[in-house]
């Protein structure tokens, strides 16, 4: 099969390559997925999983890609709950081969039913931006309606997702990100949008919430506007910058399919949009992985037409 790999950590996306990988076997509780879309974090050459296993050992060249939609195609040894030909999404486990291949081995209990008109694309732009905005605000952050959230990078893949959640639950919110993202971020839902160039981050008063994308001295200044009681939640590794009088809390996005079912049941009935970027063939998928210009989005590769 035809798979994305990565051949050289020191090269990052320079160092990937599109090669003939063996076709995976569903290991004992398995399902093998014929994948259809593949989203894609630029992040992931910076995780230590993309370049060893758990038990330290290299796994060069590995497939790149953990997120994913596509259709069941053969069920391992005791998998139960799900069923040949099923649309399905999710996430792989960061350790195993990815999802950027024709192929990809998943365990059954990753894996949510992906609704018929929910299309492949947007089905593999949902898992990591999906679940991280969610867990985030739900989770880790302990949103309640009324409570007014700081969202940073409201135009890109997780925080229009945070944007969108976080409206629907009540809370105002304050995107930020580049002056050319304004009206993205007003369109996905902000209340108000703050230009990280130009203004004054100190000048949103107080918040409940931060939930920050970008970390360093935005991360330091926005754990001075967190108000008593407040929460600041970081994706972008261990928390820096605390709150004086409020929590810091960092996480790793973790699968939960109940959550996924909630977030597509979002998307099919339009609550929930995806801001998908740049969307590329697997055969095209090297310089769409290696563009030269900002990712605006989702980054989605489409295995199948």
């Amino acid at each position: 099969m035809k798979a994305v790999v990565a051949t050289d950590q020191a090269a990052e996306a320079a160092g990937i390559t599109l090669a003939e990988r063996p076709e995976p076997t569903p290991a004992i509780n398995d399902v093998v997925v014929e994948i259809h879309a593949s989203g894609f974090v630029p992040a992931e050459w910076e995780w230590p999983s993309t370049w060893v296993d758990r038990s330290g050992h290299d796994r060069v060249p590995a497939v790149i890609g953990h997120e994913f939609a596509g259709v069941v195609s053969s069920l391992g040894y005791g998998t139960t709950g799900l069923s040949l030909g099923q649309r399905v999404f999710g996430i792989t486990d960061w350790h195993r081969d990815g999802t950027l291949a024709e192929y990809a081995a998943v365990e059954a209990r990753n894996l949510a039913p992906l609704p018929g008109n929910v299309d492949f694309t947007v089905g593999a732009s949902l898992p990591i931006s999906g679940l991280t905005a969610w867990q985030g605000l739900f989770q880790h952050g302990r949103l309640r309606a009324g409570q007014t959230v700081l969202a940073h990078g409201a135009a890109g893949a997780v925080g229009s997702v945070v944007t969108q959640l976080a409206r629907e639950f009540g809370a105002y919110v304050i995107g930020t990100g580049r002056a050319a993202d304004r009206q993205a971020a007003l369109d996905f839902g902000a209340n108000e949008f703050l230009d990280l160039g130009s203004d004054d981050l100190g000048a949103v008063g107080g918040v409940d919430l931060v939930f920050d994308v970008i970390g360093g001295d935005v991360q330091r200044r926005s754990a001075a506007v967190v108000r008593p009681g407040g929460t600041l939640v970081s994706v972008v590794g261990p928390v820096e910058a605390h709150p004086a009088d409020g929590l810091a809390v960092d996480f790793v996005v973790e699968s939960v399919p109940s959550q996924l079912v909630q977030i597509a049941d979002r998307v099919r009935d339009g609550r929930l949009r995806t801001h998908i970027g740049t969307v590329a063939s697997l055969d095209d998928a090297i310089p769409a992985l290696n563009p030269t210009e900002r990712r605006k989005g989702k980054t989605v590769i489409r295995v199948r037409p």
